[in-house]
């Protein structure tokens, strides 16, 4: 670039630059009081959080944001820690979190891995979006449009407090 030094974009210091990236291997990110708590977008693929997720929705998740017991949060697997999954957090056991998929008939969550330490726990998903559904012709009638619009975006709340681990 003409005119800029090294280590500097448009003449901003390399450290001030504000780059959004995935958390470091084994830690989450944002951990301390002021740090930057980043918002990223992903996509759910797979039934394990039905009917709360769809395959398909979009997550608003926020990485390094304090975990509570019934939060919806994003993953590394403790197996394959290249996989990141989404489950809820049921229960803090001794050793990191107790998690669960909302759809008992999908499996892969802490029944069959146990306890997932709390360094593969990387976000806590803040709110869900429902792409349209793509119909023959792209014709709608309007209260179907209007049905998609009211539902589309969506806080992704926690459970209920009657939520058990099993």
């Amino acid at each position: 670039m003409y005119g800029a030094e090294r280590g500097t974009r448009d003449g901003v210091p390399e450290e001030e630059w504000e780059v959004a990236e995935m958390p470091q291997w084994g830690r989450v990110s944002g951990g301390g009081r002021g740090g930057r708590r980043p918002l990223r977008v992903v996509e759910v693929t797979g039934p394990s959080m039905v009917p709360t997720l769809y395959h398909g929705d979009l997550l608003l998740v926020q990485y390094g944001a304090l975990v509570r017991t019934g939060d919806v949060v994003i993953l590394r697997h403790p197996f394959q820690q290249d996989l990141l999954v989404v489950k809820r957090a049921v229960e803090r056991r001794p050793g990191g979190w107790w998690v669960r998929g909302d759809n008992t008939f999908a499996g892969g969550d802490s029944t069959d891995y146990g306890v997932v330490p709390e360094e593969l726990v990387l976000a806590r998903v803040r709110a869900r979006y429902r792409p349209r559904a793509k119909t023959p012709g792209g014709q709608r009638s309007v209260t179907e449009a209007l049905g998609w619009a009211f539902s589309a975006f969506r806080p992704v709340r926690s459970a209920s407090a009657r939520l058990r681990a099993r």
